[in-house]
């Protein structure tokens, strides 16, 4: 199955290879290819790298919010930068996508300190059973 993979993807990059020599204009094709590349490696990876960084030094909430918050904004960003909204067809986009956007991270944030506070309160114990209170079931000993 894997030879197969690569050679249809071999295939694949041929043809676009074949297409991009066929284009009209192989210059535009190759400094958007250059920009990408320019973007990826000096841009996205490192900003990749220290959100890894950063999530390495929170605890579980934080960085399950991080990885929520953070794909639910790149698959939004379109509709919050308006891309393809147009000004003779309101119904397009219709609504404030970027306070949204805001509006569901706060709620992740507010979620996350809410676990934070709720994850490091001591747990109470009842004095004549020793059942924890929090979660009805007897200590481990």
């Amino acid at each position: 199955m894997r030879w197969l993979g690569y050679v249809m993807g071999g295939a694949l990059v041929a043809l676009g290879f074949t297409g991009l020599v066929l284009d009209s204009d192989p210059a535009g094709w190759a400094w958007w290819f250059a920009g990408v590349l320019v973007a990826h490696d000096a841009i996205l990876v490192p900003a990749v790298l220290l959100a890894g960084l950063v999530a390495s030094r929170m605890g579980t909430a934080a960085r399950a919010a991080m990885i929520v918050g953070s794909t639910v904004t790149l698959a939004t960003l379109p509709t919050v930068l308006a891309l393809g909204r147009r000004a003779d067809n309101p119904s397009i986009l219709p609504l404030d996508y970027g306070r949204n956007l805001l509006l569901f991270l706060a709620a992740i944030g507010l979620a996350t300190l809410v676990s934070r506070w709720a994850g490091n309160r001591p747990h109470r114990r009842s004095p004549e059973r020793g059942i924890d209170r929090d979660s009805g079931r007897r200590p481990a000993e």
